[in-house]
């Protein structure tokens, strides 16, 4: 057993529901291995579910990516050994913290190339946007796509590996500054949402076709609206709910618009399979590797002032990736 320092949530609530509290981690079992955290990332699936949005089982530490070193395994595990360098984003929550227990699944060996912050800062981003746009929906070279909240953590890696496959990208965002952020890193239209009607602006860059698909992580603000977006036989992907879960759709609606398809995936789904999970993170590091893609940790936080890092992330005051350090 060994002590490690932990950000845990008791009770839904605000950031301020989260605690810090120093807890006994046991010996790995049987097809574990305990990881010493270098990196953590901080993502908005960790705002649902200190929120209640997304139910936990409580008490519970926060935090489903980070990366470290292997300082311990259980029986029975051979995909990784003491002294390697390792990064999850699949392993459920628990990741904030100084260290913790993982089924050694779920954990990746990092390639030399892949730094830990790297790691930390694109993993569970990276392999989101690796099954988005290779995967939920294949974009080919020439077609237009729409992609919401385009300088956050997803969206900046999206607008780069789109611009890679040949795709043309109509990012929207919050700023100027965040404008000028989603072009430098390969966004071909920028639409300031709070200031521009961006059905209109899509169907004037689009000359009236509309998207094949359009990608939203903003929720209730956008969603209905993005499906106004799509051309006929388009795809909604709902992929997150940054203001707020989206009202539900009446099918009816998705046939006057043109026999429009919506689904909502989760990274769980597209990784459940172990080889559909290294698979995944062996597209991305193929892609940071080459310089297709290049991730920042862009706001770094200690782990004590993690609850700063969720008001920061629900204000949208980040652009790109957040990480905690230990």
């Amino acid at each position: 057993m060994t002590k490690t320092l932990a950000a845990v949530l008791h009770t839904p609530g605000g950031p301020e529901a989260i605690v810090l509290e120093t807890i006994t981690l046991p010996d790995p079992k049987a097809g574990e291995a305990r990881v010493r955290h270098t990196a953590i990332g901080v993502n908005f699936i960790d705002t649902y579910h200190r929120s209640g949005l997304y139910k936990l089982a409580l008490p519970a530490v926060l935090g489903v990516e980070a990366a470290g070193i292997v300082e311990a395994v259980g029986a029975e595990v051979t995909r990784v050994k003491v002294g390697d360098r390792v990064a999850y984003a699949g392993a459920g929550p628990g990741a904030y913290a100084e260290a913790r227990n993982v089924p050694a699944a779920r954990l990746i060996r990092l390639p030399d190339a892949i730094a830990d912050e790297v790691a930390a800062a694109a993993l569970l981003k990276g392999m989101t946007t690796e099954f988005l746009i290779r995967r939920c929906f294949a974009v080919q070279p020439g077609q237009t796509v729409l992609f919401h909240a385009a300088a956050g953590g997803v969206g900046l890696i999206a607008c780069q590996w789109l611009a890679h496959l040949g795709a043309i990208t109509i990012a929207t965002v919050g700023s100027e500054e965040k404008a000028a952020l989603a072009k430098a890193h390969g966004a071909h239209h920028t639409i300031l949402y709070r200031t521009e009607d961006f059905v209109a602006r899509v169907r004037e860059i689009t000359g009236g076709r509309g998207v094949p698909v359009a990608y939203d992580s903003v929720g209730k603000d956008t969603f209905h609206r993005t499906l106004d977006c799509l051309a006929p036989r388009g795809l909604g992907v709902s992929f997150g709910n940054a203001s707020g879960p989206p009202a539900p759709v009446d099918l009816l609606t998705l046939s006057a618009r043109g026999s429009l398809y919506v689904t909502r995936p989760t990274m769980v789904t597209y990784t459940q399979d172990v080889a559909e999970q290294d698979a995944s993170a062996a597209a991305l590091f193929d892609v940071i590797a080459r310089g297709v893609v290049r991730v920042e940790a862009r706001q770094r936080f200690p782990l004590r002032e993690a609850a700063a890092a969720h008001r920061a992330l629900a204000a949208r005051q980040t652009t790109g990736s957040v990480l905690l350090v230990p």
